[in-house]
């Protein structure tokens, strides 16, 4: 039987801030923030009334990693408008409430618990791993059904040591582990490299969760780690790490890092002589742009999404934002809206009334219960509240991500 946990023990588990001491950050410093807010405020009586049913969208609207938090909430939000554009669920709309949370952990807490008070059902996020596990400790104590598009770490819903699942939170995106271990089996399996070395970025959860479950997973299919590398927050300079893998001479380098990072690390690769093929995770997407054709050639990399995948939801995005889906963190934003309108719908036809404690779990048990038809494929939950779902293997082409197979 699985444990639950109370927020306090989380946080002791997890190592995060509480919101104590921090309930001044998250001040609607983004237009979108701030606009929302207000308008949130000034819908409060409606929300009350039933008419509307209140749902939190929060990520990285500024920061160094708004790309991914942008792109998380323009799925999103086209999700929620369009299921209000069709009606709403049982017929009341959705009334989003979306803040930046500057891809801070501290900030992310004060952006939940402001949303909690005005008074939300339901949370789509958060974005990134860090931000993500203060606010599912944030959250026990409310039980807010929170879907994460694309938070990778397995500690998000799940601690292995104590055996307790975190049953309000979902993920629309595989986890670390599923990652490092889907990648060393393409590395051994499909590609037929023996010898691997990794380089990745030390102290960060993403980073270091995939690295060790490569480098597990590819020791266990009989493949050799020749070489391991680290580097610290806000390195810019790889080559001594990257010459010293040239040294042990390995067949393949994975990379479970950030595409910023990444495209350094291959440009520097290149000009020290390291010319093997790199493999890496979801991080990559988002890589054009900061690699050369050739620096990115015989490359692979998993994810959850390819383009052409789904032209509707392709044409639709660029339809409301002008512009086409910028990463695969668009799909899983909008799979992830998916997902919470999923268990939203349950409470509703259970004739509970939104923001209540019975209203909460009934969409919490209609989300672990249900079968999701999103974009990013048809998933079930696992006993860790992780999505059943295939893997997209993409390379390069002409500097292009491309499908080259599920897997």
């Amino acid at each position: 039987m699985k444990n639950m946990i109370s927020r306090r023990s989380f946080l002791a588990a997890a190592g995060v801030v509480t919101a104590a001491g921090v309930l001044t950050a998250c001040s609607g410093s983004s237009s979108t923030a701030a606009s929302t807010s207000t308008a949130a405020s000034a819908a409060g009586s409606t929300a009350a009334s039933g008419d509307t049913i209140k749902v939190g969208v929060i990520g990285p609207l500024t920061g160094d990693v708004s790309v991914y938090g942008q792109a998380v909430v323009n799925g999103a939000t086209l999700y929620l408008k369009q299921v209000n554009e069709k009606g709403g669920v049982n017929g009341k709309q959705l009334e989003i409430i979306t803040m930046d949370e500057q891809g801070d952990a501290t900030q992310a807490v004060t952006c939940f618990t402001k949303m909690c008070d005005q008074g939300i059902t339901a949370l789509v996020g958060d974005v990134t791993t860090t931000p993500t596990l203060a606010v599912v400790a944030e959250s026990q104590d409310y039980n807010m059904p929170m879907v994460t598009a694309s938070a990778t770490a397995e500690a998000v819903t799940y601690d292995a040591e104590t055996d307790t699942v975190y049953e309000n939170v979902f993920r629309a995106t595989f986890t670390d582990p599923f990652q490092g271990i889907k990648m060393a089996d393409y590395a051994y399996q499909k590609l037929g490299y023996t010898k691997a070395a990794v380089i990745f970025k030390k102290g960060a959860d993403y980073n270091e969760g995939l690295a060790e479950n490569f480098v597990n997973e590819f020791e266990s299919l009989g493949g050799t780690i020749v070489d391991q590398e680290s580097y610290s927050e806000g390195d810019v300079d790889f080559k001594t790490q990257l010459t010293t893998i040239l040294g042990k001479d390995p067949e393949t380098v994975f990379c479970p890092n950030y595409y910023q990072e990444v495209g350094q690390i291959l440009s520097q690769a290149e000009s020290v002589g390291l010319t093997v093929p790199f493999l890496g995770g979801d991080g990559w997407d988002g890589l054009e742009g900061y690699a050369t054709n050739d620096q990115l050639k015989d490359t692979y990399f998993c994810a959850n999404y390819a383009k052409g995948s789904n032209p509707d939801f392709e044409n639709a995005y660029k339809e409301k934002y002008g512009e086409d889906y910028p990463n695969g963190f668009s799909p899983l934003g909008y799979d992830a809206a998916v997902t919470l309108c999923y268990g939203i719908q349950a409470a509703e036809d259970a004739g509970l009334e939104a923001g209540t404690d019975e209203y909460k779990q009934a969409v919490i048990d209609g989300i672990k219960n249900g079968t999701i038809e999103g974009i990013t494929g048809t998933f079930t939950f696992d006993e860790h509240n992780n999505p059943v779902k295939s893997t997209a293997i993409l390379t390069y082409v002409d500097g292009a991500p491309v499908l080259k197979e599920m897997f």
